[in-house]
């Protein structure tokens, strides 16, 4: 009855050390799904009883919120409840966890995150009515995986994000890019979205240099965090943002944001030319510069000059631009957001919310 704040993150990585979570192995633990009903009815008996429930975090707990569960919330609940995120890339179909009418209760939420597709322009809608107090945070998850199932058909449109920036003046957007294609992210990255940090992350699909350039003209006014991750394997090297490009889209990035303070980059090529322009364009205000080694690469000028040490001369550039000593990250575990994506995401998501 007392309590004000539920958090429940199933880590589903632990199951996914072979590919995707395979219903087969659900079906070994549970064969006749009586055990996730328990746990369903168990987790809407929880929420019925709550009388002073503010906070309601689900991510990535296997089925266990269904499409019905939140209408177990008493009205007064609903009405008062601040922070609501509900992510499950595992739901069968195009089912989403919560609806537009359901969210119409939910008339008092400061913070919300939810898987992209889920976002609807319906739902912006309800965010912009002026009987629902102003929205301070929006956390969205793009997976291919749910574009896949679900569309982007639905998506908002720029005059839904004006819409409700017009009632939500103080938004900031936190959106994770999960293996999405650039053609898709060109789409959902309207103009109109106050976005604060994009984190791209991806085993197959790499970003566009494109999509680079988007984000630095279009949230030069809100940009703070920028994290490019990718694992794909291939021999041939990693992809060159710059690539037939007179301007590397990482440095017009640092020199468009004003207000960039997390950079970091692994599994992209980053000339060590454009690191210093970098380091320089952004000084002090850049809190976190974190790149890979493996991700430095020299051009044949930089490595001909037989007086100086390419890399010596690169740690000592980058830490005079940014004012303090930088190295470059040896060991990709070091990565300050190197986790198991769905982890990391749900982990900044909470202290992102939290931050209002």
């Amino acid at each position: 009855r007392n309590l004000q704040k539920l958090s429940l993150f199933g880590d589903i990585s632990i199951l996914q050390q072979h590919g995707s979570i395979s219903n087969t192995y659900l079906g070994k633990v549970d064969p006749d799904g009586k055990k996730i009903k328990q746990i369903q009815q168990l987790f809407e008996e929880i929420l019925g009883n709550s009388r002073q429930l503010k906070w309601l975090s689900c991510g990535f707990m296997l089925q266990i919120v269904t499409p019905t569960s939140l209408s177990s919330l008493s009205n007064p609940i609903a009405n008062t409840m601040e922070h609501l995120s509900l992510l499950d890339n595992h739901i069968p179909g195009n089912t989403t966890l919560i609806t537009a009418v359901e969210l119409e209760r939910f008339v008092n939420l400061r913070s919300l995150a939810l898987d992209f597709c889920d976002f609807t322009a319906e739902m912006a809608r309800v965010l912009a009515d002026s009987n629902h107090v102003p929205l301070h945070r929006l956390s969205l998850l793009v997976h291919s995986v749910s574009i896949m199932h679900k569309s982007l058909d639905s998506m908002p449109e720029d005059e839904n994000w004006k819409a409700l920036t017009r009632n939500s003046t103080n938004l900031r957007v936190y959106i994770m890019a999960f293996d999405v294609k650039s053609d898709d992210m060109l789409r959902i990255l309207k103009p109109s979205i106050p976005l604060e940090r994009i984190h791209f992350d991806s085993y197959i699909t790499c970003v566009s240099g494109a999509v680079v350039d988007l984000i630095s003209r279009q949230y030069d006014k809100f940009l703070t965090h920028f994290i490019l991750m990718n694992d794909v394997i291939d021999m041939s090297g990693f992809p060159d943002l710059s690539d037939n490009r007179n301007e590397d889209p990482l440095v017009l990035l640092s020199w468009r944001c004003t207000r960039l303070s997390l950079l970091a980059v692994h599994g992209y090529t980053v000339w060590a030319h454009n690191l210093i322009a970098i380091a320089r364009l952004r000084g002090s205000n850049l809190k976190v510069l974190e790149v890979t080694e493996e991700s430095i690469d020299f051009d044949q000028g930089e490595l001909a000059d037989q007086d100086v040490d390419p890399v010596h001369n690169l740690i000592e550039q980058v830490s005079l631009g940014l004012g303090r000593p930088w190295h470059a990250v040896m060991d990709i575990e070091l990565l300050s957001v190197f986790t198991e994506p769905t982890r990391h995401f749900y982990r900044e998501m909470q202290s992102f919310s939290e931050g209002i």
